[in-house]
């Protein structure tokens, strides 16, 4: 869960454009995957200023605005982590950004790209989450998916992943795809998980609006090995860059019920994720999607008896 830790608060389209099936090395298991050809969503959205879509959500001192706001840094030091909130609560939308993690080792850091509501609904809030989480001598980074809503945080529904790359050495693309048909996480523009909504109960998938976060914080306590490699402050600071941020969703309106592009707006803008494609994925993204997860998931919550005597319904 991206945890707003009281230090104050914390935790794809019109134009397709395939990329060329690529031959990389991976430092998790130094052995070459080949990669699968998919859509590049991040290709057809615009980009927004960070320093203008984002403000401070804690640790500010810790947070960079460079390239004309089209970059920020954020760190983690001994003294307190940092993180940014989106301007706008969205009701859906695509959310992307291209993310270059601390370099060196960072056992129990967190690095958080997620939605929540959970500042305006505290005992029932909603949550959509990409974490990713720091690596020592013996452990990779890895990343971790989960969903929550209305505040059923007993039941975790999270998914871990290898990388394919060193998510250090350059900037990789982490997405959240959320609409009523689905919510897709995407690394790189491959999909490596899809949570449909109509598989399950409507309690059970994230419906009212949230906000965009980016943070850094300190996860020692579960983050890296179950919590036996804590935050090395010997290594601080942890930085994080985050550029090419993609925010094109339906901007909910605090004073409306109705969602910014609902046909019932008259004034509404248009659905930036409206189309075939966005209901749902295809076979090139499903292909690309089932190499992700037989290669490189290593924990699904629908797989783990041991936590669960009873499976939760979506996982039959």
């Amino acid at each position: 869960m991206a945890h707003f830790h009281n230090q104050q608060n914390l935790p794809f389209s019109f134009l397709l454009i395939l990329s060329l099936t690529t031959l990389v090395s991976v430092s998790s298991h130094s052995r070459p995957y080949t990669i699968p050809s998919v859509t590049h969503l991040t290709d057809s959205f615009p980009h927004v200023t960070i320093q203008s879509a984002f403000s401070n959500a804690f640790g500010a001192s810790n947070v960079r605005f460079l390239s004309n706001g089209s970059m920020a840094t954020l760190a983690l030091d001994k003294i307190t982590g940092s993180g940014m909130v989106s301007q706008n609560r969205y009701s859906y939308g695509f959310f992307s950004a291209a993310i270059k993690l601390p370099a060196g080792l960072s056992p129990g850091v967190v690095v958080a790209f997620y939605l929540s509501n959970a500042d305006k609904f505290p005992h029932n809030h909603d949550e959509i989450d990409i974490e990713i989480l720091g690596h020592d001598k013996r452990n990779d980074w890895v990343i971790q998916t989960n969903v929550y809503a209305n505040g059923s945080v007993s039941t975790g529904r999270e998914e871990k992943f290898y990388f394919w790359f060193d998510p250090t050495q350059q900037y990789h693309y982490y997405s959240i795809l959320w609409n009523s048909y689905h919510t897709v996480f995407f690394v790189d523009n491959i999909p490596v998980r899809e949570f449909i909504h109509k598989t399950t109960s409507p309690f059970i998938y994230p419906s009212k609006a949230m906000s965009l976060y980016a943070t850094i914080w300190d996860g020692s306590e579960w983050a890296t090995h179950g919590g036996k490699y804590p935050v090395n402050y010997k290594y601080a600071p942890f930085v994080v860059s985050f550029t090419e941020m993609e925010l094109s969703g339906c901007i909910a309106d605090p004073n409306s019920p109705i969602s910014s592009c609902s046909k019932s707006n008259p004034s509404g803008q248009q659905d930036p994720i409206s189309g075939a494609e966005f209901t749902k994925l295809s076979q090139q993204q499903i292909v690309a999607m089932d190499w992700a997860r037989r290669k490189l998931m290593f924990y699904s919550y629908c797989n783990d008896v041991s936590r669960y005597k009873v499976l939760p319904p979506e996982c039959h």
